[in-house]
């Protein structure tokens, strides 16, 4: 049994609107990503990440809130594994000694928690390496629609690999350019998944 009978959309007849609304997200898409960019995470930026652990379940909204107070607008907050472990990733604050920081950071939360807060790692990701990441990140988008190219016009037809490239870039373009136009942190996360779109 049909849900709807006698269904029949005429997709080739609505070709040229299909055409202008996805070439008007692109164009909209490429603008925002010129001219507002991406907001880069620590992963891309550089910055430094701490690993603590509650004794009892941490409220990540009270974390966000005190550091926010005192000069960590940036701080990304979040459970890592169960509740009482928490994440905290920094953005780099100029000259500022990132060891300093972290401990400021360790010394306030402490100060606030109702029970003991272990330090269980700090790392530190310079902005070089965070440039190297944003480098090989490109390069892999690359190398994925190159290697989905040359499959398809061998596997298929040569020029319908053409067809499926542009389609991968459409949507590759309005993705990168929502986070641009939104200003979402764009981590390896969202990397990630964009390549899991190609």
């Amino acid at each position: 049994m049909k849900a709807i009978s006698n269904l029949n959309i005429d997709f080739m007849g609505k070709r040229k609107l299909a055409l202008f609304v996805s070439l008007g997200l692109v164009l909209v898409s490429l603008a925002m990503i010129a001219v507002r960019g991406l907001n880069f995470g620590i992963d891309f930026t550089g910055g430094t990440l701490v690993e603590l652990g509650y004794s009892k379940p941490a409220n990540i909204d009270n974390i966000r809130a005190t550091l926010r107070e005192n000069g960590f607008e940036r701080a990304i907050v979040q459970n890592f594994g169960t509740a009482h472990d928490v994440l905290i990733r920094l953005a780099p604050r100029g000259e500022e000694d990132k060891a300093a920081v972290s401990n400021q950071v360790i010394d306030l939360l402490r100060s606030k928690a109702d029970g003991p807060v272990e330090m269980r790692r700090i790392e530190f990701v310079g902005p070089q390496i965070g440039e190297e990441l944003r480098e090989d990140g490109g390069l892999a988008m690359i190398y994925a629609l190159a290697g989905i190219l040359i499959y398809v016009a061998f596997r298929f037809e040569y020029r319908f690999s053409f067809g499926a490239i542009m389609a991968l870039v459409h949507d590759v373009v309005i993705t990168i350019g929502f986070f641009a136009l939104t200003q979402i942190e764009f981590d390896l996360t969202v990397l990630a998944a964009v390549l899991a779109v190609i």
